[in-house]
């Protein structure tokens, strides 16, 4: 897809595209913004090289394409332990003296839940549209990032299937994913920054017209369904959603900026050596729009 210099190779036969001829460290034009959105549009997942961006050149791309996130903090962290400007999401395995985190260091633990599938701020009445992340370094084995097409997923159902999650409305937290992996210790300050809040199973792409799955492993209940039943179900949606055919693995090259659209995609990082440094910085631009109707907490 030619725009001036700007071009976009497929890295995956349903999705993922990789852009040249655009340099993020310089100021980009309308017209390179405009294009860069029809190309996530069609692709959900576009690869940048080579993009030797400081952390103020990637917070200027970031807000080209809408209002950024800001970490809010679950307690995890406490206040004087963050490295980065808080529009960033620490996706790294360092203190704020850029020291690897300890094997038993608490924020490791909870960012192990970066392994599992999962859509950013899937968690939040408003769920995110885009992440943009850039690997400042990589390590040499493993710490690739996999992603899926829900647009694909969703297509691939049979017709029984998408009738019966056509209306359905899970609750999703942090809590439901981080005690899959044991991680359960959490105060009742910390739980209160994760009340569960509802989100479609199904979406509608504002641009594209395509609907997709909108799963993650935020998700612990099916409004009106017994837990037990929902989560197997979920788990049964989320194991064909990922079958190999939906699923892309990004290899990481140093510098490689990768943008995705929450709204149609899935993630998960992969196992690395823990010892060794892993400086990821995500930007995430922040949705406008709720996907299901929330309940005042008086309510609940």
């Amino acid at each position: 897809m030619p725009n001036d210099t700007l071009t976009i190779r497929p890295l995956h036969p349903l999705f993922v595209g990789e852009v040249s001829g655009i340099d993020l460290t310089q100021p980009i034009a309308l017209e390179q913004v405009a294009a860069i959105e029809t190309a996530i549009a069609e692709h959900a997942m576009l690869v940048f090289r080579d993009q030797r961006l400081t952390d103020d050149q990637q917070l200027d791309f970031s807000r080209r394409f809408g209002d950024l996130e800001h970490t809010g903090g679950t307690g995890i962290s406490k206040p004087g332990e963050q490295r980065l400007h808080p529009a960033f999401a620490d996706v790294s395995n360092l203190d704020v003296n850029n020291t690897v985190l300890a094997r038993d260091n608490r924020r490791r633990l909870y960012s192990l839940g970066n392994m599992l599938w999962h859509s950013d701020s899937s968690f939040k009445p408003i769920p995110a549209t885009y992440s943009l992340l850039s690997g400042r370094v990589v390590v040499a084995k493993g710490g690739e990032t996999e992603f899926a097409d829900m647009r694909a997923a969703y297509d691939a159902f049979d017709d029984a299937t998408k009738a019966e999650i056509e209306d359905l409305i899970c609750e999703h937290s942090l809590i439901y994913s981080r005690e899959t992996l044991g991680f359960g210790d959490l105060s009742e300050a910390e739980r209160a920054t994760m009340r569960p809040v509802r989100q479609s199973l199904v979406r509608t792409h504002p641009v594209s017209g395509r609907k997709s799955v909108y799963l993650a492993s935020h998700i612990g209940k099916i409004i009106g369904w017994p837990v037990p039943e929902a989560r197997a179900f979920i788990r049964d949606l989320t194991e064909a959603a990922t079958q190999p055919a939906f699923v892309y693995r990004h290899a990481w090259r140093p510098f490689d900026l990768v943008m995705w659209d929450n709204r149609c995609t899935m993630h998960r990082a992969r196992r690395f050596v823990s010892t060794e440094v892993r400086d990821m910085r995500r930007t995430t631009v922040a949705g406008t729009d709720t996907t299901a109707a929330q309940v005042p907490l008086a309510a609940e």
